[in-house]
């Protein structure tokens, strides 16, 4: 039986054009690129301190948010849309880069810390504490080193390494619709196996 249906996903990044390519802004190029897939256009939107649109995924309505309050505020924008559209945390899948995966490397996951990201830090503190969303961790590598983290993430990929990020986020983009009606095994399954 599906179970969590999605209303609302979240691309995480920074805004300005000197971001847009950053390892640290492949959240925000997963949702450009879905937006694109189903005809949307992401507008600014003040009272949602961010960049907003709503596309039909067969049938399903379906808000694009990307927060554009710099990646370590990204809660105030998610919480105001949140609220006007009363979603709850399950309803919601948060796409981000992610460190601890290889360039590659992309899965979905159901709730858990914030495993360092100040973006999700950021959204789990907006929501009250509210931990129960589902996540799209787009591998972009480590650095080694913990202290050169910053940089990296700040920083543009190869370009072998966008290629394959691309490739990620279209084979994401491919099992959303299992995502979005709730299918979530089979969307990671589709999704961990491609």
């Amino acid at each position: 039986m599906p179970d969590h249906p999605l209303k609302l996903i979240v691309g995480l990044g920074n805004p300005g054009p000197q971001h847009d390519s950053n390892r640290h802004n492949a959240g925000v190029i997963f949702l450009h690129h879905l937006s694109k897939a189903y005809g949307g256009k992401l507008r600014g939107e003040s009272k949602f301190f961010g960049e907003f649109t709503s596309i039909n995924i067969d049938g399903n309505d379906i808000k694009l948010l990307f927060p554009a309050t710099f990646m370590n505020h990204s809660g105030k924008s998610v919480a105001s849309v949140c609220k006007f559209f009363k979603i709850t945390p399950e309803n919601m899948l948060v796409a981000y880069d992610e460190i601890d995966f290889d360039v590659g490397v992309t899965r979905f996951k159901k709730g858990g810390g914030h495993g360092g990201h100040n973006g999700i830090r950021d959204i789990i503190n907006a929501l009250g504490g509210k931990k129960e969303f589902f996540r799209l961790r787009i591998g972009v590598g480590h650095p080694g080193h913990k202290s050169m983290v910053s940089n990296y993430v700040l920083s543009d990929p190869s370009r072998s390494e966008a290629d394959a990020i691309i490739r990620d986020i279209e084979d994401a983009i491919r099992v959303i619709p299992k995502a979005v009606t709730g299918e979530w095994e089979e969307a990671m399954r589709l999704l961990h196996t491609e």
